[in-house]
């Protein structure tokens, strides 16, 4: 169902009009139900908008502090959050993983180096030794991953690492700091920056949570169902409830590779951060150095847990115009969520863009709501099927 009355609050400059334009197709033709879109130009906010509503009832008003799950974008904040690490001198971008964490050199993974799991080139994309439902028990999936055999000679190849690069880089962040990486994220990025996006939420941030209600032509969920397919592999270490993205334990326990909860807004900030060389309203959380290696393409080929084009660098999706349009710029950077949320930064604008939704996307790609969005916002060429 689509609604053209559906009422959008929040701020949008002028030169960003087209923005606010594409946000109001989305409810009335494309099936919004609640949505928020934030970009940053030169450390300034320029839009900031958020309509629609958290039930399908469309009863429950999506409000400014509305926040919902936003699935993969996760994995960028915990490589923020290594990158921090490396640009502090506290871990070597080149060092083997098992420098910091001795057991995980077990099973052909001693040459695995913390660049190759930034990168997705590690090759421990499944966690074959894991039960079901041993996302929420970190202890189990990190002694699982232990055990777990590369698909790969570590550096050799590259593949969308879905379930485990959260888990990789927040064993890594514990050994290192002793807290955890939500806790570090808490601590160390959204808190300095007063971005509300969090993984692991406290009893007031679950109340502000909208559901993330299913999309039947979402592609994504339809690959990791299949156990036959590389994807399906990976998620056989999900719990068997089904659909999970609404229970309370993705919502309270840190699930690093995509339970993290926060709005446009609260990403945008984050991104925008990284657009400025990691300096925003004088608060600094990476050197230009750190956000210039972060930056860096590392492979682009279509991938075989996605079975779609990606181009990836360290710990980021890179612009790549059929599945993550991120404007003119192709050294734009950023991070999809399979829920439909999208986040990049474009260092030579200074620009950050992001956008949420409790609608799932459509396709294995970002979806035309926020494709449609993201290309307005930042200009370039349109996905072919983006009408």
């Amino acid at each position: 169902m689509t609604r053209a009355d559906t009422p959008i609050n929040g701020t949008c400059e002028p030169d960003f009009a087209a923005v606010r334009a594409e946000f109001e197709r989305n409810f009335a033709e494309r099936g919004e139900v609640g949505a928020a879109v934030c970009v940053y130009k030169s450390g300034r906010k320029v839009v900031d908008l958020w309509g629609g509503h958290k039930d399908l009832a469309r009863t429950q008003p999506w409000q400014d502090d509305t926040i919902v799950i936003m699935n993969s974008v996760a994995k960028s904040m915990c490589a923020i959050s290594v990158h921090m690490l490396i640009d502090r001198g506290l871990v070597d971008f080149d060092a083997p993983v098992a420098t910091y964490w001795p057991e995980f050199a077990q099973a052909g993974k001693a040459g695995v180096l913390v660049r190759h799991v930034l990168s997705h080139t590690d090759g421990v994309l499944f966690c074959d030794h894991a039960e079901p439902g041993s996302w929420f028990d970190w202890e189990a999936h990190i002694r699982a991953l232990e055990k777990q055999e590369p698909a790969w000679e570590p550096g050799k190849g590259g593949a969308y690492n879905s379930v485990n690069i959260g888990y990789l880089l927040g064993e890594i962040v514990r050994r290192v700091t002793g807290r955890s990486v939500g806790t570090f994220i808490r601590e160390e990025i959204t808190g300095p920056l007063g971005a509300d996006y969090q993984i692991g939420l406290r009893p007031d941030e679950v109340a502000r949570v909208s559901d993330m209600h299913p999309n039947p032509k979402n592609g994504f969920f339809a690959i990791a169902g299949d156990a036959e397919t590389p994807l399906g592999r990976a998620f056989k270490s999900a719990p068997t409830i089904g659909y999970f993205q609404n229970i309370r334990e993705i919502r309270e326990i840190e699930v690093p590779s995509f339970g993290g909860h926060g709005n446009a807004r609260a990403v945008a900030r984050v991104y925008a951060m990284l657009a400025g060389n990691g300096e925003i309203d004088g608060i600094r959380l990476l050197s230009a150095e750190a956000v210039a290696r972060a930056s860096q393409l590392v492979w682009e080929h279509d991938c075989i847990m996605t079975r779609r084009p990606l181009r990836m660098g360290y710990g980021f999706m890179h612009n790549e115009t059929e599945t993550a349009p991120m404007g003119e710029n192709r050294a734009a950077f950023g991070h999809t969520g399979t829920g439909g949320a999208f986040t990049w930064c474009d260092r030579d604008r200074a620009m950050s863009f992001a956008y949420c939704t409790n609608f799932q996307r459509e396709g294995p790609g970002i979806g035309p709501r926020g494709a449609s969005l993201s290309v307005a916002a930042g200009g370039g060429p349109r996905p072919s099927w983006l009408t």
